[in-house]
């Protein structure tokens, strides 16, 4: 690994707020000398050697795309990517190579890549000869290129950065060394890792107990509880006091369930109303623009920081509460309901609104993590960027598209976040089986029932199924205990493509709808409607989990109501 400095890079950048950031230079082979930099009245741009071939991953959870070669991506935050133009809850500006490195970005703008550019005055060519095109997508078709082309990353408004060249035998080696360079990846608790769910917002407090007797008493081993946005006397913006209108006894009711043998997850945003106890306390401390009449506080300023935290510790926790969901931390300007603060803002801290749009995840899990004040969680956020792996945080989304879901969780892995699919309702009993299955083997096992007012298995008459697999999940619990301890030590993603481990398989280059799970399972799962699929096994002896059958490397075709999965020998 190797760090470069170009041009004079800006002050607030990621790894100033990694408390974990670990950069230890080692020899590299990449050609340092071939990189090219410029500054230009839109910022500053590096250009990069790419070789035909090459395949280019990573940038974040990306769900709308897989592979970014030959494409133009941008890491702008958004929580409603609808196209594969880079838009994503967490982008990160990593991306990893199947020539052999990766590089990092240290900068909390948006940068712009363009993954296969031809430069005028090189040698490069179109490969074979182009037909006459009679249609748009002939004529706009990809094109693969002869001859060497570039990568080219603008960072607009910057005159300079930081970046770090990482080289390894497989994108799961590099991927690794990102890792460890922003301290290894999170230790979570066990309970952690056992399912969870998440109650109806309007759920009164003799709701949740009744729910969570339900659950016991009907052998559901959920391990974690949920309170959506109800338990708060206000939400949009946050007030971060227990409503006690719908909670007659918040401390009383979090004793109950934690006697029942519940851990107890609070969502909030940080969006501060004025009725707050916090809101006197961070006055100036804040952006220049409200969200949903509260401000938005600066918690890249430790004092900020110390309010929240206390608050939470004084106020809200009862010293019982272990995890939080982190709601609205990234923002949406690219649909019609655009809500949250405008890139020009202005933060006290120094930073403008792309900055902080880029940072506000990360340093919401910092505040959060101080609140919990050295307490084991495994917690839910729904933004994070570059150098997190050490956030005991599980992205989530409010989108819902079951196979963008599953290419999440084989995106996630490339750049040191993870990702689960969650399951809320479903339109019939097979697409909640199935959605169930993927999130049985993905990193928090979560159904989501903020808008639910039962539990969504009930009107598809399929409890029983559901029992099982979360007890599925149960069995799967020391495997994932495990392969949480070698991301910790190694930064060795617990979940990952299987370009990852494979990456000189040229198969592997577009799959993403399977990936590997903990150290030795390979997943493809299914969505409703699908009772057959094709599943790709790469080099090695592997072994059908639930049938025992053994299985070659290469294309085998699977049918089965169950999500088909692979253990390699």
């Amino acid at each position: 690994m190797k760090k470069l400095t170009f041009g004079t890079p800006e002050a607030l950048v990621p790894s100033v707020f990694c408390d974990g950031f670990q950069y230890i230079e080692r020899p590299i082979h990449y050609a340092v000398d071939r990189i090219r930099f410029k500054t230009t009245a839109r910022g500053c741009r590096l250009e990069f050697p790419m070789q035909p071939g090459e395949q280019i991953y990573g940038l974040g959870l990306q769900l709308k795309i897989f592979n970014l070669t030959n494409r133009q991506m941008v890491t702008r935050v958004n929580s409603d990517p609808i196209s594969a133009t880079g838009d994503s809850h967490a982008p990160v500006p990593f991306f990893v190579s199947t020539a052999g490195y990766g590089i990092y970005f240290d900068t909390a703008r948006y940068v712009e890549f363009d993954f296969g550019r031809p430069r005028a005055g090189r040698p490069s060519q179109y490969e074979g000869e182009r037909e006459i095109a009679v249609s748009t997508e002939t004529l706009y078709a990809q094109r693969e290129l002869a001859g060497e082309v570039t990568i080219a990353a603008n960072i607009p408004a910057a005159d300079g950065v930081d970046i770090y060249i990482i080289e390894g035998d497989t994108i799961t080696d590099i991927v690794s060394q990102y890792n460890m360079l922003s301290g290894g990846g999170c230790s979570v608790p066990e309970w952690g890792l056992t399912p969870f769910y998440r109650c109806c917002s309007r759920y009164s407090q003799e709701q949740i107990l009744e729910t969570a007797k339900y659950l016991r008493e009907h052998d559901m081993p959920v391990g974690i509880l949920g309170l959506e946005p109800g338990w708060q006397t206000r939400a949009y913006s946050c007030s971060f006091v227990w409503n006690d209108n719908l909670y007659s006894d918040p401390r009383g009711m979090v004793k109950e369930l934690t006697d029942m043998g519940y851990h107890i997850n609070l969502w909030e945003h940080c969006f501060t109303h004025p009725t707050s106890p916090i809101y006197p306390r961070i006055a100036g401390l804040h952006g220049d623009f409200e969200v949903w009449g509260g401000v938005v506080p600066d918690l890249s300023l430790p004092e900020v920081r110390k309010t929240f935290a206390d608050h939470h510790k004084q106020n809200v926790m009862f010293d019982t509460i272990d995890g939080f969901k982190l709601d609205e931390c990234d923002g949406s300007d690219y649909i019609s309901s655009s809500w949250s603060f405008p890139l020009c803002s202005e933060f006290p801290g120094g930073m403008d609104g792309q900055q902080y749009h880029s940072m506000l995840g990360t340093l919401y899990m910092k505040t959060m993590l101080e609140a919990l004040d050295g307490k084991p969680t495994l917690s839910s956020v729904r933004s994070a960027g570059a150098l997190c792996s050490s956030y005991p945080f599980v992205l989530y989304s409010d989108l819902y598209d079951h196979k963008d879901f599953i290419r999440g969780l084989a995106t996630a892995g490339f750049s040191g976040i993870l990702w689960t699919p969650e399951l809320r309702d479903a339109k019939s009993r097979e697409e909640l089986i199935r959605r169930m299955q993927t999130i049985v083997f993905s990193p928090q096992c979560l159904i989501n029932g903020w808008y639910c007012e039962k539990l969504p298995w009930l009107d598809h008459d399929c409890e029983e199924e559901i029992r099982d697999l979360m007890k599925e999940r149960e069995r799967l619990i020391p495997k994932l205990v495990q392969a949480f301890k070698v991301y910790h030590d190694t930064g060795l993603p617990p979940v990952r493509a299987l370009v990852s481990d494979y990456t000189s398989d040229p198969e592997t280059y577009r799959i993403d709808d399977e990936y590997l799970f903990c150290d030795d399972m390979l997943v493809a799962p299914m969505v409703c409607g699908e009772q057959t699929r094709r599943v790709y096994l790469p080099a090695g002896k592997w072994k059908d989990y639930y049938s025992e059958a053994l299985y070659e490397q290469g294309w085998i075709e699977v049918t089965t109501d169950r999500i088909p999965v692979f253990v390699k020998q």
